[in-house]
């Protein structure tokens, strides 16, 4: 089995998710960028990811160059000279392996063929937002099918299942006795 790990182009996926798009739009940037990585950390437990790296582009913070991790992501800040998609290809190159299966979130057509060309999978921004929206709707219809289930166990018996019961607690009790 490989593993699996995702990397995220993190303004690709502002720029295009409608709740992201219209917080940067609005002078609320920052609070676009903690949202998003609610919404990875949330869906990273719902998919299983060995690995989710966010890259966020350094045109919009210059200077910040770093790397660290935040609730199981690894969270990365490109160079000043260095972009969201040359780090992300570099990466994917070294990342891509027989053992391991790459899953690029990106909005960028010319990325696309390098992430292809490396044996990767691209996933468009808009695809991606489906896949959360759903893998979120799994978890909600699971939850509420064990308290479907859960729910059933309290409801009282109706008198025909009463009757049903006694007849099999008699039965019981007539083999019981003729054992002894």
């Amino acid at each position: 089995m490989k593993n699996n790990i995702l990397i995220v182009d993190a303004y690709n996926m502002i720029g295009n998710w409608p709740e992201l798009a219209k917080l940067k739009k609005s002078g609320h940037l920052a609070a676009a960028r903690e949202r998003l990585l609610h919404t990875l950390v949330n869906y990273r437990r719902l998919r299983n990811y060995q690995r989710m790296i966010v890259v966020f582009d350094a045109m919009y913070v210059p200077g910040l160059a770093k790397e660290y991790r935040k609730s199981g992501l690894e969270i990365v800040w490109t160079a000043e000279d260095q972009t969201a998609d040359s780090y992300i290809e570099a990466l994917t190159g070294k990342l891509q392996t027989r053992l391991t299966l790459v899953t690029v979130a990106t909005s960028d057509q010319a990325e696309q063929w390098t992430i292809f060309s490396k044996g990767a999978i691209r996933i468009p921004a808009w695809e991606f937002h489906q896949d959360i929206k759903h893998a979120k709707q799994e978890i909600r219809d699971q939850s509420k099918k064990y308290q479907d289930q859960a729910s059933m166990r309290h409801i009282p018996w109706n008198q025909q299942q009463l009757k049903k019961m006694e007849v099999l607690r008699r039965q019981l009790e007539q083999k019981k006795d003729s054992r002894n």
